[in-house]
């Protein structure tokens, strides 16, 4: 029986001609990249390995752009910063067993960014799945549980038949909101053999929408303008679903205050009479925060950095909307709403146009101003003048559209807070997972999205070592990016937890090499700045095309933080 609603897609001539006659000499890796091309896929990045080479010999037969970096877990920080600047998946070719293991701190960034990475990895061949100890070269007893409790989904392939509908399946899953990555992998057998199966061409993977429950986002709408003391903190999740210009007209209309989370940053402008900024780290928001008496959280699950190592103890109502289900409430009882950020605040907003409602507030800039300058004369008192001058200094010579992309190092920790991205979806930082070794080549791969503007990574010297070999790649594909190593010697955050903590540190000072004479022997232009020159040097080597790498000696020093007392 057919109703109005079934869809039946029948073939072109063009397409059946194909289908029965398939060019010769394809194999199941062409059939996974046929499927990428389909799913609309134009740039993978990867790693060869040998159980792998299956897909990267179809590579050579089809449109796709192949970026490959020398390390997987740095593949996969390239391949998460593509999924950031451009929300697609970004497709990551890996080879079996070390080579896929390696890439599991990249994935678990990944997950914590809501990055949709589609890691499609190699397997033994089908003989040796099930854990059945035949001995193959880089043979695990369950290489899929390695994954499990890092992506999002896992897909295990067992003919070349399944290879179309397994890699559909985890891009849509992908693609989902929350974002994040996703798992595939391939018995080697299978990638290898040749087929006879029709050339792949369009593959349909369109994710649902998380859209909100109506009754709720109604008693959402009446809280807030019942309020008389307003907030809103702004997670990720408004950046990844493009719903800054949501936000705004929302707070506008409630004149409600604005605080981004460090994975927020951009989600609201910066000097808005109405911007907490991002000084989550500091009693003097925290305060304000807990003193709403209606609080909206869009888009953050109130985790350890959002919530000042959980200290905040909101007094008043909460009401959170979030895409990740497992995330609703789990920090704070609320008013639960689990959806899409931009669509529950288009749902608010149309809520309160149709009624009508605003909340005129005249005192809620001067609550703002109040607050900020607390926190001004806090950090004030601290003798910090070097580190906000370092960082003024890399915000001015960054231009306003360029991206940014930060490792765990002091400087980044300063940004977190007092950095102003600007615009949205332009400050990214390894803060979700917290591993080191994220900003240089996540800037790398957020060139090869956009390469029509300079990126900036920044690094401290005990981040840099872990990607050092990625200067290779930035030269082979000409990637503009200008690296800022932050050189003090050592793992300097560590060193200020340790010394604090014990008394003195232990394990945190490195020998290191020297930066520009390294980067130069690459082929990768390199300069010693200073922090007096930083604004101009850095300016000079981010208007150059191409790699570049300025390296900072200095020992910056964090603020103290208000957490502890």
């Amino acid at each position: 029986m057919t109703h109005d609603h079934d869809i039946v897609l029948r073939p072109t001539a063009a397409q059946t001609t194909a289908a029965l006659n398939p060019p010769p000499g394809r194999n199941g890796g062409d059939l996974v990249v046929e499927t990428l091309q389909g799913l609309g896929a134009t740039t993978v990045f990867g790693l060869p390995g040998q159980h792998a080479l299956g897909m990267f010999d179809a590579l050579r037969r089809s449109s796709l752009t192949y970026v490959g970096l020398r390390v997987e877990n740095n593949t996969g920080f390239a391949a998460d910063a593509y999924g950031r600047i451009t929300g697609e998946v970004a497709p990551l070719l890996l080879s079996t067993g070390p080579g896929a293991l390696t890439s599991l701190a990249a994935l678990q960034e990944a997950a914590a960014g809501s990055s949709p990475v589609l890691a499609i990895g190699s397997q033994v061949p089908v003989a040796g799945l099930g854990g059945g100890r035949h001995g193959y070269l880089h043979e695990l007893r369950d290489q899929q549980a390695s994954f499990r409790d890092v992506v999002k989904s896992v897909h295990t392939v067992r003919t070349q038949s399944q290879i179309p509908s397994a890699i559909a399946a985890a891009w849509e899953s992908a693609l989902t909101a929350p974002h994040g990555p996703v798992w595939v992998e391939i018995p080697q057998d299978v990638l290898l053999a040749e087929t006879s199966l029709p050339v792949v061409t369009a593959v349909d993977a369109t994710p649902d929408e998380v859209v909100p429950r109506p009754e709720l986002t109604a008693v959402a709408a009446d809280l807030l303008v019942r309020a008389e003391r307003p907030a809103i903190i702004a997670g990720g999740g408004v950046v990844r679903s493009d719903a800054s210009g949501k936000l705004l007209a929302l707070a506008e209309r409630l004149n409600a205050p604005v605080v981004t989370t460090f994975g927020g940053k951009g989600a609201f402008p910066w000097e808005h009479p109405l911007s907490l900024q991002s000084w989550l780290e500091d009693r003097h928001t925290t305060d304000f925060l807990e003193d709403a008496d209606v609080l909206l959280v869009v888009g953050s699950g109130l985790g350890e950095l959002s919530s000042n190592y959980h200290t905040f103890e909101p007094r008043g109502r909460v009401i959170q909307i979030e895409a990740d289900l497992g995330k609703l409430e789990s920090n704070h009882p609320a008013l639960g709403i689990h959806a899409d950020a931009r669509l529950a605040l288009s749902a608010l907003l149309e809520t309160l146009l149709e009624t009508g409602a605003e909340r005129p507030d005249p005192a809620a800039p001067e609550r703002v101003r109040g607050a900020l300058a607390a926190v001004r004369e806090r950090i004030d008192g601290q003798g910090l003048t070097l580190e906000q001058d370092v960082l003024a200094a890399v915000r001015a010579a960054l231009p306003d559209g360029s991206p940014s992309f930060w490792d765990m190092t002091i400087l980044a920790y300063w940004a977190w807070s007092a950095f102003d991205a600007r615009r949205p979806n332009t400050m990214h930082s390894a803060q979700g997972a917290g591993g080191l070794g994220y900003g240089f080549p996540a800037a790398l791969g957020a060139a090869a999205a956009d390469p029509t503007r300079p990126v900036l990574a920044v690094s401290g010297d005990g981040g840099a070592m872990y990607s050092i070999a990625e200067l290779a790649t930035a030269r082979q594909y000409n990637l503009d990016v200008t690296w800022l190593i932050v050189d003090d010697g050592g793992y300097g955050i560590l060193r200020e937890y340790m010394a604090d903590a014990f008394g003195e540190a232990t394990g945190t000072e490195l020998a290191r090499p020297d930066f520009v004479a390294l980067a130069e022997s690459f082929g990768v232009p390199g300069v010693r700045t200073s922090p007096e020159a930083l604004r101009g040097d850095l300016a000079k080597a981010l208007a150059q095309p191409g790699p570049s790498v300025v390296v900072l000696p200095a020992v910056l020093r964090m603020f103290a933080p208000t957490h502890l007392s």
